[in-house]
């Protein structure tokens, strides 16, 4: 391995001995300025991920939190300099991380996180006016042709615990009574303005937004999806400044 691989691999291990061949300037013993500074570089990216999962690590504790992230830390280097996106496979670590297993919501509700920090970092978008909508959707024979963009911010989840509710409570009062803990729900997560918000859809509205994401008409989501309201879906779309195109495109059937 080349010297920089070896300063990187050492950086991320504490079984890692100091790489050879560093120096200090003032005379002090290189092991352990180099045992400051991995310690330093370990912290500040366990803060990264405690900074981009806090309910995660309220559910679990600070402890359980930082001795958690501080094995995927060892696990999974950073792989690019922006940090926003550090941390985007610990759901997947969680799942595998047996001392986990007592909270089996934990996961999901880092996807949930995930999908916030991705949401605030997503680029903007100019939302189309409530009336422009109004009006291409009082055209009934256009339905089938009709195809919606939504903004880049929004996202689905379909988890098979209360990962909203679950979400929701930590914003307040950090407590889960009265919580079906296993009650499944889909999430909406998009940012509004400057704002990320978080809301619990049925069933049929996520499949109808899953669907018009995936380039199908208006129509064809709705006929996809099962039973929703869809004045209520459209109208939080709608609300939210979610919509930002609709185009009328010849859709094969």
């Amino acid at each position: 391995m080349s010297h920089q691989t070896d300063f990187a691999a050492a950086l991320l291990d504490p079984q890692r001995p100091c790489p050879d061949g560093l120096i200090s300037a003032n005379g002090a013993d290189p092991a352990r300025r180099f045992a400051v500074y991995r310690n330093n570089v370990q912290s500040s990216l366990i803060n990264v991920l405690a900074d981009s999962y806090p309910v995660v690590q309220q559910l679990v504790g600070d402890e359980f939190f930082r001795a958690m992230a501080r094995i995927h830390v060892q696990d999974s280097p950073p792989t690019s300099p922006l940090m926003n996106s550090y941390g985007h496979d610990l759901a997947t670590f969680i799942e595998g991380f047996a001392p986990a297993a007592s909270v089996p919501y934990l996961a999901d509700i880092a996807r949930l996180e995930r999908l916030r920090v991705m949401a605030y970092h997503a680029v903007d978008a100019q939302p189309l006016s409530p009336e422009r909508i109004a009006a291409a959707l009082a055209d009934p024979q256009g339905l089938s042709e009709l195809t919606v963009t939504l903004h880049p911010s929004l996202h689905l989840l379909n988890s098979a615990f209360a990962v909203v509710a679950i979400w929701a409570a930590h914003q307040q009062q950090a407590t889960l009574a009265g919580i079906d803990l296993n009650l499944g729900q889909h999430a909406l997560v998009l940012r509004n303005g400057l704002e990320v918000e978080v809301f619990a859809i049925d069933h049929g509205a996520s499949t109808f937004i899953q669907h018009l994401q995936n380039g199908q008409s208006l129509m064809q989501s709705l006929e996809a999806a099962p039973a929703f309201d869809l004045n209520q879906t459209l109208a939080l779309l709608i609300s939210r400044n979610a919509i930002t195109h609709l185009h009328k495109n010849k859709v094969s059937p």
